[in-house]
């Protein structure tokens, strides 16, 4: 089976617009880079702060990570990347860190929402509500559920 008909594909996708940002074919300001990821501002912020942190390998979405040393690391390192950015750029806000699951998720492109309240406007609130095993799911909850058994 071709590499392009697997599930969760982790090469490059030219048509996707976050393949695009990561290897900086895009005039997309970065906020964050190295070999493994890349951060950026959302275009259409829900919050007074709103970034996204995405990997550089093609990663569809959350049911795509595996329960590997690898993906759990990439996940954590997103996620601190991430904190690091919103606590910097908005140190006295209340944040959140999470990802949407299918099929609520507006770009397949694995990507961390970092998010710095409150939202604006208010009602933005909804596209991040968890509804159970649909809708957003926190960063840690995420990792708890990739971590690898020792």
């Amino acid at each position: 089976m071709g590499m392009e008909l697997m599930a969760g594909v982790r090469a490059s996708q030219p048509n996707c617009i976050f393949c695009q940002i990561a290897t900086k074919s895009t005039s997309t300001t970065l906020l964050h880079s190295d070999d493994k990821i890349v951060a950026f501002q959302d275009i259409r912020p829900a919050t007074f702060r709103h970034y996204l942190v995405i990997p550089s390998a093609h990663i569809s979405t959350v049911n795509d990570l595996q329960k590997t040393a690898e993906d759990y690391s990439l996940v954590n390192h997103m996620l601190e990347v991430g904190r690091t950015l919103v606590s910097r750029d908005a140190p006295q806000c209340e944040y959140r860190f999470g990802f949407h699951r299918p099929p609520f998720n507006s770009v397949n492109h694995l990507h961390l929402h970092c998010l710095a309240l409150p939202y604006t406007p208010r009602w933005k609130c909804l596209k991040f509500l968890s509804l159970g095993p649909l809708g957003f799911i926190e960063a840690d909850k995420l990792l708890e559920k990739i971590k690898p058994s020792s």
